[in-house]
């Protein structure tokens, strides 16, 4: 009997812990999620990564945040946590933004869309905001639902529309093919190996 691996995750916002669900549940690994740490940014994982780090050693976590406007993960990932990194903590990094990722998969986000694939970009990773890039395409939509949902209103001060979490996360939930987007994402592809490689140690947790 196989038993389960228990992971707690911590996330920026309600999309990315839907796409690390995702991840988990396609990774053929018999993952029991525990707590979602939702931070609504990135400044609360920076400010608690120590202490994700610290609980690493009772039980395994996941961490995933977005790259922005730094130039490499390897560089985040030091600057917020000069500490050792613990075995059972999973740090990893969207390039440049989680929306990366979705848009990864070319022809189920086009057809989501109801757009031409050759609107979406080739290498979602080398999309510089990939967020502005997704709302760009949707408001090329001819649905108009989607486009109400999605692009911010005119005028608004808004980034997102009013439900765009809502429409990205039944997304991600439907139609997301995982490996088809790992193929051109090189981040996501990291993420889906190290989630499926992942073997936890649980000697500091037995020495305690």
């Amino acid at each position: 009997m196989t038993l389960p691996i228990p992971i707690q995750l911590a996330v920026e916002d309600d999309l990315s812990a839907v796409v690390l669900r995702k991840i988990l549940e396609d990774s053929g690994r018999p993952y029991a999620v525990g707590t979602s740490y939702i931070g609504h940014g990135f400044g609360y994982l920076r400010r608690n990564i120590r202490g994700f780090n610290n609980a690493a050693k009772g039980t395994p976590w996941l961490v995933l945040t977005d790259l922005d406007k730094i130039e490499c993960p390897p560089q985040l990932i030091t600057t917020w946590l000069p500490d050792p990194c613990h075995p059972n903590l999973l740090f990893r990094v969207a390039v440049r933004e989680v929306e990366a990722w979705l848009l990864a998969d070319r022809i189920g986000f086009a057809a989501f869309l109801g757009i031409r694939r050759e609107l979406v970009p080739l290498c979602a990773d080398d999309v510089g905001d990939p967020k502005a890039c997704l709302i760009d395409l949707a408001s090329r939509s001819a649905r108009r639902d989607l486009r109400a949902d999605i692009v911010p209103p005119p005028g608004s001060t808004r980034q997102i529309g009013p439900n765009y979490n809502g429409r990205l996360v039944s997304f991600v939930q439907n139609r997301w093919r995982i490996s088809v987007a790992a193929e051109s994402s090189p981040s996501l592809r990291k993420t889906v190996n190290a989630v499926a490689s992942f073997v936890p140690s649980w000697t500091d947790a037995q020495s305690e």
